[in-house]
């Protein structure tokens, strides 16, 4: 496994397939802040709501020139439904093999109802217009997490 990336240091360019049809790069957001925010599975209940939290502060996102992005090994199709059923205003990127996940230490072993399995742990992060990570919410809590992040962006 590689180390993971960790705040005050420069986030390493990755690309991933994202919902808008493009390979999306890290890279083509220098000069805005990225939030990252990765779930474990489209059309859950905890993972819908951490999205339509993300859609109902999208506006206030933007006006801080911050762009969004949500990760999860779903793939694009699975994604596509995802963004419609919910009106999600930004794209979301398919991590099927988890590699930027791994990047940001959140592809990890879990455990539910007795068994064992390798999953996303629910995490945020903030990188800078400089390409470097700000802020990391390691295993989050859903209610009042986007407040938090909102906060972080605007430098509250």
């Amino acid at each position: 496994m590689t180390q993971q990336v960790e705040v005050g240091q420069a986030v390493p360019d990755f690309t991933l397939p994202g919902s808008n049809g493009e390979q999306v790069s890290l890279s083509q957001f220098r000069g805005q802040k990225v939030v990252i925010y990765f779930y474990p599975k489209d059309m859950t209940p905890g993972c819908t709501q951490e999205a339509c939290d993300f859609r109902d502060y999208h506006g206030d996102f933007a006006k801080h020139n911050t762009v969004v992005l949500g990760i999860s090994p779903d793939d694009l199709k699975r994604h596509g439904k995802f963004i419609v059923k919910h009106e999600l205003p930004f794209t979301l990127l398919s991590d099927t093999e988890h590699e930027v996940a791994d990047l940001f230490g959140v592809w990890q072993l879990k455990k539910m109802y007795g068994r064992e399995f390798y999953g996303i742990v629910r995490s945020t992060f903030l990188i800078d217009e400089q390409g470097m990570l700000a802020h990391a919410w390691r295993s989050v809590k859903v209610k009042g997490h986007t407040d938090e992040v909102l906060a972080a962006v605007k430098g509250e």
